[in-house]
């Protein structure tokens, strides 16, 4: 039913990762392969191809479902549907930054301070000639192929690149004037695919399960036995997506309690939680959360 195309190279492996774990494992001959299957009945067809590409490839209605970053969209200027942001990064769930950056010793404070004929080295030459004219700055864009920050000053007066924490620009001695774009992964669609009842409905379902993976990731599933007159003190340090679940335990006097918790707090609560009276602790790891 559906045509998807997801990112190769530096996203790649996170995505097919999230996909494995989502029970839509992307199969293929081989690593350098860019054709793929999943065993899936919604899923007739899988390209993977360079980010770059995706989002105007999705436009043009070759893929009717695709992964690409926020910046690719706004630089190809592709008309997609946004299903939804995927909360991951090629390391973290954090999104990254497209940033104007220039010398740390430059007269420059902001993006309109930069003078006319500025030469300006990116992988974004679209974005960045739109976001300058946009600031009356007559800027010489200049397309990167990467090393980006290096090419200041010698053959750039200034750079837009992204960044996570801004850790590599300072180390090579630039500073950010401005934030152009905040660029998260997407999972998007051709819109006359999306305005198709049952494809759009494939697509959904699809969605449902990747953001279920990325909502599980980094908490488990906690469960607990107590008696009647602890159960206040041990619910007290529960923090939990809603509130536990407690449930009488049958022929005996006490109860049993569930709740969902963040992987980082467990090394702490659980002791806590055996110091107020709780038993029978069981920590179990979440496939998927499903609001």
């Amino acid at each position: 039913m559906l045509k998807l195309v997801l990112p190769k190279g530096s996203l790649e492996r996170a995505t097919l990762e999230l996909f494995e774990a989502a029970d839509l494992t992307v199969r293929r001959s081989s690593s350098v392969e860019y054709k793929a299957t999943i065993a899936d009945p919604r899923v007739d067809e899988v390209r993977i191809l360079r980010p770059q590409e995706i989002p105007q490839y999705v436009a043009e209605g070759l893929f009717d479902l695709g992964i690409a970053g926020r910046d690719w969209v706004e630089e190809t200027e592709s008309r997609v549907v946004t299903l939804g942001e995927l909360e991951y990064s090629k390391a973290s769930r954090n999104p990254f930054r497209i940033v104007v950056a220039v010398p740390e010793d430059s007269p420059w404070d902001k993006a309109e301070d930069l003078p006319d004929g500025v030469r300006v080295s990116t992988e974004y030459p679209g974005l960045t000639r739109r976001y300058f004219a946009e600031r009356g700055v007559r800027a010489d864009v200049r397309l990167s192929y990467g090393a980006t920050e290096a090419k200041v000053p010698d053959i750039a007066d200034a750079v837009v690149e992204i960044t996570e924490t801004g850790r590599a620009l300072r180390a090579a001695g630039l500073k950010i004037v401005d934030t152009m774009l905040v660029s998260h992964t997407e999972l998007i669609a051709n819109p006359t695919a999306a305005a198709d009842g049952p494809r759009r409905t494939a697509m959904d379902e699809l969605r449902v399960l990747l953001e279920g993976v990325l909502e599980a990731r980094g908490r488990v599933l906690l469960k607990l036995n107590v008696d009647e007159a602890s159960l206040d003190g041990v619910i007290a340090l529960l923090p939990a997506l809603k509130s536990p679940t407690v449930s009488k335990l049958f022929g005996e006097d006490g109860f049993a309690v569930e709740t969902v918790v963040a992987k980082s707090e467990i090394n702490v609560l659980i002791p806590a939680l055996r110091a107020a009276g709780a038993s029978g602790i069981i920590e179990l790891p979440i496939a998927k959360i499903v609001h």
